[in-house]
């Protein structure tokens, strides 16, 4: 991290310290409001100007024990001048509302790091209940590092004495006084915050005045205490031009889904049931019923599909969102999907199991279950976002191939990219793709009758036609039993069904996929990092360190995930290693494995969070050491942090 410091005119005891990155974490009771103050200071940094990503963390409890680690609430946002690919592995600062916040994060922070501490909640109670047996602000187990005792709670009941509020309703505020304080330390924007809290608290006046009154309260807290010696300024980053919001991967996938239905001229029916963390796409999409969305809040899992495949019959952009014990429930449908081949979009925002496991914790451990997780031969296409903002672009590719190839389609997101977020360069409509669908329109037998064969291929795709019910002449029959090629009666004929079999399987292996690219600078690595979904950002990052610190590497993504691009084998031919993190058991390992014949050296996290870009480097750097002829007299490189 560069910093440079000069004097601020406006506070002549105040240094203002300029610096390329900083990494905040706010935590505090799950009921203190992290996400929103650090979902509001993420605004501010992308209203600024600022590149950014951001890691919320939290329980999966609605309300754990109040004051208790397990009920800790956490939001992290790295905001930078220049393009950054993590939400950071350590936070430069911390702010904590009580002692279960400080216990469970101050182990990230670096020494010389910045803690801002709510002083108040630091009782005697409340230290017993987290295992303190003295308090960490007077007993020097903080001394490695720079802290700042505020008392949050006290100062905001003062601020808010005169609106009428109890005493425990003014404490709710006290994350709105800690996001004016660091508004005020970072020069953030505050218009945005104030106008946000007029808007969601228009109806409770009295509410919008306490928390503008708290959020000022910090500001100026800060502005006038002699505590903080130094205010810091990050510049905004030089940013392609255009139009930027800032979104998570959710959102992301929502708007991908609308822009879809009006590229392709399909209403949509998305057919779900709340599941964390993909609740977020169905509570988007139903604000949208202007785009000809219809959102349909299923009583289970299986009855979401259902309507969704349905929907897909009647001639709608049918889709379902979930996360992976829901697609375990799906599974029997998507099979039916395949076996009807209709286009149908499954999105599996993936979280830590098996069963229920970590509702609230990212991982993606769900690709062989995308892969393999029905009955019979039963292929389907698999797709994955990298970040965030491509969560857009991979909706609308799903689809492409979902309605091209007449085939179920599954998305595979993770809860990192889910609740993520990021700028977004919002796209030129113009620049959308041409989605658009033919629809059978009149009878189509090979035998020159006047029938509709609902199996009868297009040459190029394998894909059948679709037929909308309801169209004169065009009656059919489809459904789960096997078919007879062409015609479309069922058939328990052994060579028919072997057939069927296999042009089912060519028409997934057929669709067309882009290449994958490599990012090699010198063109001369020997080692390539090759990732899959949210990896994406740790893997780059890691590979930015490797290369400052003199070594080489080089870096593939893979966004489809089946069929695998044509160019891969070649590209994993090229390398004398390839390393594959992956946060499952090395699942994508085993499958290139198989396919190629080449050896993956796989590095595997199943711990419910990211990877650090830190222990990529050093697993990068350990791999390229090893490689190394005996007696190159090469040194060892030191690694050094570089941009993430």
């Amino acid at each position: 991290m560069s910093r440079e410091t000069t004097t601020s005119p406006a506070n002549a005891t105040t240094d203002v310290t300029k610096l390329d990155r900083v990494v905040i974490r706010f935590a505090g009771d799950s009921g203190d409001g992290m996400q929103l103050t650090g979902d509001r200071f993420t605004s501010e940094a992308a209203a600024f100007g600022n590149d950014l990503a951001t890691l919320p963390n939290f329980p999966a409890e609605i309300r754990a024990p109040q004051g208790t680690i397990p009920g800790v609430s956490s939001f992290q946002v790295h905001f930078a001048d220049y393009d950054i690919l993590t939400p950071g592995d350590r936070p430069d600062v911390l702010v904590v509302m009580n002692p279960a916040a400080l216990k469970s994060n101050v182990g990230d922070v670096p020494h010389g790091g910045i803690l801002i501490v709510n002083v108040d909640e630091f009782t005697k109670r409340n230290l017993t209940k987290v295992g303190y047996e003295s308090n960490p602000l007077e007993d020097g187990s903080l001394e490695p590092y720079q802290v700042y005792e505020v008392g949050m709670s006290t100062l905001t009941q003062g601020a808010l004495a005169d609106t009428g509020l109890g005493k425990k309703d003014a404490e709710r505020c006290k994350n709105m006084f800690a996001l004016g304080l660091l508004s005020w330390m970072y020069h953030r924007p505050t218009d945005g915050t104030e106008r946000f809290l007029q808007e969601k608290f228009a109806g409770k006046p009295q509410i919008a005045e306490a928390n503008l009154l708290a959020f000022r309260a910090g500001w100026n807290y800060g502005e006038t205490t002699e505590a903080f010696a130094n205010t810091y300024e990050v510049a905004p980053a030089a940013l392609p031009k255009g139009t930027y919001r800032q979104i998570t991967g959710n959102n992301a996938l929502a708007y991908g889904i609308i822009a879809a239905g009006q590229q392709s001229k399909l209403p949509i029916v998305l057919g779900s049931y709340p599941i964390t963390p993909a609740s977020d796409i169905l509570h988007e999409l139903s604000k949208h019923k202007n785009f000809n969305v219809t959102t349909i809040q299923a009583e289970d899992e299986i009855a979401g599909i259902g309507a969704a495949l349905g929907a897909a019959y009647g001639g709608a952009l049918g889709v379902t969102s979930t996360s992976g014990p829901g697609v375990a429930l799906k599974s029997e449908t998507i099979g039916l999907a395949v076996m009807t081949e209709l286009p149908l979009l499954v999105i599996d925002v993936q979280r830590g199991g098996p069963s229920t496991g970590l509702p609230t914790k990212t991982e993606q451990a769900d690709l062989l279950q995308a892969m393999f997780g029905r009955n019979g031969e039963s292929p389907v296409p698999i797709v994955a976002p990298c970040t965030p903002g491509d969560c857009f672009d991979i909706a609308l590719e799903a689809v492409r191939i979902a309605l091209t190839y007449r085939t179920p389609v599954m998305l595979l997101s993770d809860g990192a990219i889910a609740n993520g977020s990021e700028p977004w360069l919002v796209p030129d409509v113009a620049d959308l793709p041409d989605l658009s669908v033919e629809f059978a329109t009149e009878p189509n037998a090979m035998d020159g009758s006047d029938e509709h064969w609902p199996y009868v291929r297009n040459t190029d795709t394998l894909a059948r036609e679709w037929a909308v019910p309801g169209t004169p002449g065009l009656q059919h029959r489809i459904g789960g039993l096997e078919k007879a090629d062409n015609q479309g009666h069922i058939s328990y004929d052994p060579d028919n069904h072997d057939r069927m079999v296999r042009l089912r399987q060519a028409k997934i292996d057929g669709i067309n996929v882009p290449d994958v690219t490599v990012d090699d600078p010198s063109g001369n690595a020997r080692i390539l990092a090759l990732g899959w979904g949210s990896s994406f950002g740790p893997i780059g990052a890691a590979c930015r360190r490797v290369r400052k610190s003199g070594m080489e590497i080089a870096q593939a993504h893979l966004r489809h995930l089946n069929p695998l691009p044509a160019n891969l084998g070649h590209i994993l031919e090229s390398y004398d290693t390839v390393v594959l993190p992956e946060m499952n058991m090395g699942q994508l390992a085993m499958l290139l494995r198989s396919r190629y014949l080449t050896d993956i050296r796989s590095y595997t996290k199943v711990a419910g969070l990211p990877f650090r870009a830190a222990e990529l480097a050093e697993v990068f750097t350990d791999i390229i050491n090893d490689t190394r002829p005996e007696g190159s007299g090469e040194a060892d490189h030191v690694l050094t942090e570089a941009t993430e």
